[in-house]
């Protein structure tokens, strides 16, 4: 599922960086993109009690 919704959603059907660093750097990005949509949905969810 993780793979299809960077696929579709964030649109990396083709990488646009060329060269294997280019590509991991673009894939690194994305992934971390990702993980700061989640994150932020769990924020959302559960709100922090500290002040």
């Amino acid at each position: 599922m993780l793979f299809a919704h960077l696929k579709r959603i964030l649109k990396m059907g083709q990488l646009r960086l060329r060269g294997p660093t280019g590509a991991q750097d673009e894939f690194t990005l994305a992934a971390l993109a990702q993980n700061l949509r989640k994150l932020a949905k769990l924020r959302l969810i559960a709100p922090s009690t500290v002040h």
